[in-house]
């Protein structure tokens, strides 16, 4: 009998998002139109691509904040594929808060709230048991190094360690995807190549994706493959932005 085959952790096709036309005389624009990406678990994919040309709308589009004009975002809900696009609202949230984790340039911490509170929020949200929520964040921050400093509050810590807390907190609900935007663009150059070190090696031991938008050489070249955003495709490149197979 075959081993059933696992569901890629992000399929999306051709996804499209347009804005209206200022008047009759102009028809709609399409800010993406198109496009095509898979990820498979533990996989990482840089996206880069000139400013403007639609890279935080993407990430939009898959995590369901945006509604999509064409296509499809389908996500491995703990082995059953999800198409985000189908779901109303409070469904699209719902499925976002459970299947995707976020990490920004701005790290977002609550200023109030403890680190192990920080990184606990999202399972407390989902209606997670308190006691549960306190023990896996705790685990995640010990494993980042900062065990020490759970009682610490987001003002007391450096930029690469609030980022390592914004890390633990995308990963703390076992999310099959990750969604980086920019996620080192705030720190130096050591304490970025070691977030993205921390980045890979805590997903890849969490068996997640990470879709990295990114502007940064030094970030595209720690994924598995970089994709070059064009409005109407994704297409395969070197990390310095090349398309390959092109003279």
């Amino acid at each position: 009998m075959p081993t059933p085959v696992a569901p890629a952790a992000l399929t999306v096709q051709g996804l499209g998002r347009k804005l209206p036309g200022a008047g009759r005389s102009q028809g709609d624009r399409w800010i993406l139109r198109g496009i095509d990406l898979h990820l498979a678990h533990g996989e990482c994919v840089a996206v880069i691509g000139e400013s403007g040309v639609g890279k935080s709308t993407l990430l939009n589009l898959i995590a369901g904040l945006d509604q999509a004009d064409s296509g499809s975002v389908t996500v491995d809900d703990d082995g059953t594929p999800l198409r985000i696009d189908q779901l109303g609202p409070r469904e699209r949230a719902r499925a976002r808060g459970r299947l995707f984790g976020f990490v920004f340039q701005a790290f977002h911490l609550v200023p109030h709230l403890t680190l192990a509170q920080n990184v606990a929020l999202p399972l407390l949200l989902s209606g997670q048991a308190e006691s549960l929520a306190r023990e896996r964040a705790s685990a995640l921050l010990q494993g980042l190094g900062l065990g020490e400093r759970l009682q610490a509050l987001p003002g007391q810590l450096s930029g690469g360690e609030q980022q390592r807390v914004a890390l633990a907190r995308a990963l703390v609900h076992r999310p099959p995807v990750i969604l980086a935007d920019e996620p080192t663009g705030n720190l130096d150059p050591v304490s970025a190549k070691r977030a993205l070190s921390l980045l890979r090696e805590t997903a890849r031991a969490a068996h997640a994706a990470i879709l990295l938008v990114t502007h940064s050489q030094q970030a595209a070249a720690t994924a598995d493959r970089c994709l070059r955003l064009e409005p109407e495709r994704l297409v395969a490149c070197d990390r310095s932005g090349d398309i390959l197979g092109l003279a």
